[in-house]
């Protein structure tokens, strides 16, 4: 739930659509937003499966996969609409006391500055979401070829981390790739399959 005043407006990243913005000055360090039980939901991956492909991508489209509980969290609010960049003003924190993260301004915002958060920092699926690795491979007509291909994707993913981790390096291939992106790839790749033919 949304703790400062915002409202929706044309973003001022191009081709981003629409974006977030404060309708207050928003000192650094406050509370921006919180996980509020009753109103924000937690969805089981087992009703996420329940659903039309069209109505799970849609879902996907607008909610986060905790990287560090592994929910499948959806906003009621207007927090869905945040944009991501690399240099936030918004940042996703954790506390024991929290069900899930809270979010707190990074800086001093003045009133009419979007505000932005880092998608990789908290959202396993941020990779699909920024189009930067096609991992899905959903247009691919037959089922078998598809599964077949996020299959290899993952087990690739997972060796080049392995290979990384010996070598003591951070990103192989063209992109920095996490342990955290491979439980992703792992996790949403099932919700976003459609139903297996029987």
């Amino acid at each position: 739930m949304l703790m400062v005043k915002t409202k929706i407006g044309p973003s001022t990243i191009n081709g981003a659509g629409l974006g977030l913005f404060a309708d207050q000055d928003i000192p650094k360090g406050t509370t921006t937003w919180r996980f509020m039980p009753g109103l924000d939901l937690i969805v089981p991956e087992d009703t996420l499966l329940q659903l039309s492909e069209a109505a799970r991508a849609q879902f996907l489209n607008y909610c986060y996969v905790d990287k560090f509980t592994r929910h499948f969290v959806l906003c009621f609010d207007d927090e869905r609409f945040i944009n991501h960049s690399k240099q936030p003003n918004i940042v996703q924190t954790m506390a024991e006391s929290e069900l899930e993260g809270f979010e707190i301004a990074t800086r001093d915002i003045k009133k009419g500055e979007e505000l932005f958060c880092d998608y990789e920092h908290f959202d396993l699926d941020a990779y699909r979401k920024l189009n930067k690795l096609d991992i899905y491979a959903h247009m691919i007509e037959d089922e078998r070829e598809r599964e077949k291909e996020i299959e290899n994707f993952i087990a690739r993913l997972f060796r080049v981390n392995e290979t990384a981790a010996k070598n003591g390096v951070d990103c192989l291939m063209d992109e920095k790739i996490s342990k955290e992106s491979w439980f992703g790839a792992k996790i949403v790749s099932k919700i976003i399959s459609p139903f297996r033919k029987t």
